[in-house]
């Protein structure tokens, strides 16, 4: 699962898809395939407004849609988005109506399993550097205290 969230969109590709959707919207209708390819590519670029601008895409799509197999490959690809974001809460929102859909897949399993773990080792890095954080400060008014008394 991890080279699925971490793998990123070459610039060529990006482009590609982009030139395609943006002459599709130019001619006024933009095809489901067309914009499901370019928001992939946005969620796979390693630029924080591109993730957004393909969540944005997928959503629009996921709310046209009556599809199950369809919906579901959006919520997928909405859930990687959110995990690439780092923004795990969200991610695990947008796995569980896969679920719903299909109770056994194995990607959604994978994927919530992946965020999980991801949302536990960030949240004790982030315990560990505000308890540093912490650490310096008393040590810095300790220092300070010790030579107002001198």
């Amino acid at each position: 699962m991890e080279e699925i969230v971490n793998e990123n969109v070459s610039a060529t590709d990006l482009k590609k898809y982009e030139s395609v959707y943006l002459e599709q919207q130019r001619r006024g209708h933009v095809s489901e395939k067309t914009q499901f390819d370019y928001a992939l590519c946005l969620v796979r670029s390693k630029y924080e407004e591109d993730k957004y601008k393909g969540v944005s895409l997928l959503m629009d799509l996921l709310r046209s849609s009556s599809d199950n197999q369809s919906m579901r490959d959006y919520y997928f690809f909405i859930a990687i988005a959110y995990t690439r974001l780092k923004l795990y809460e969200k991610a695990l929102d947008y796995v569980e109506p896969i679920f719903k859909i299909e109770p056994s897949n194995r990607q959604a399993k994978e994927l919530k399993a992946y965020i999980k773990k991801k949302l536990k080792t960030d949240g004790l890095i982030g315990m560990a550097v505000v308890g540093g954080a912490a650490l310096a400060l008393g040590g810095v008014v300790a220092a300070t205290i010790a030579a107002i008394r001198k």
